[in-house]
C-alpha cells in the first residue's frame, strides 16, 4: 500500500492519513514526489516526502521528508518502512525505521511519532485481513 497505493491510506487509516497526493513520478519509483495530509497528536499536519528507495525483494520502501511540520524541528527526517512474512502461522511483522536528525538539543525525540506508526499499522493490518 505505501509504495503502489499510498493514495489509497485514507481508506485503511482514516484517523492518520486524510490525503496522498502526487506531485512527480510514478508511484512506488524511487525518486517520486508526494505530499501526505495527515493526523499527529490530535492536528492536522503535512509532509512533503521523496521516495529514496524501494525494494520488492525485500518489502521495504524509505522516504525522505522534504517540506512540512517535521521540518518545523527536524534538519532531516526519513521513514523506512519493511514487512517481513512471519516464520510461523502467516501473516506478517512490520518494521518501521525513523532516522532524524534534530535542529536543536532542546527538541524532543520523536516517541509519539513511534506511537503513530503503530497506529498504522494496526489500522493497515485491520483493512487487509478484514472479511470482504
Amino acid at each position: 500500500m505505501f509504495a503502489n497505493r499510498p493514495h489509497h491510506m485514507h481508506h485503511a487509516c482514516s484517523d492518520n492519513f486524510q490525503l496522498s497526493e502526487l506531485h512527480e513520478g510514478e508511484w512506488g519509483k524511487v525518486g517520486t514526489i508526494l505530499t501526505w495530509s495527515y493526523v499527529h497528536d490530535g492536528k492536522a499536519k503535512k509532509a512533503k516526502e521523496v521516495i529514496e528507495a524501494v525494494d520488492p525483494d525485500n518489502n521495504s520502501i524509505t522516504f525522505r521528508v522534504l517540506e512540512g511540520d517535521l521540518m518545523e524541528e527536524y534538519k532531516s527526517f526519513v521513514f523506512n518502512f519493511q514487512v517481513s512474512p512471519k516464520s510461523e502461522g502467516g501473516g506478517s511483522v512490520v518494521h518501521w525505521t525513523l532516522e532524524y536528525e534534530k535542529l536543536h538539543d532542546g527538541i524532543e525525540h520523536p516517541a509519539t511519532l513511534l506511537e503513530f506508526t503503530k497506529d498504522v499499522s494496526n489500522a493497515i493490518d485491520a483493512h487487509l485481513t478484514k472479511p470482504n
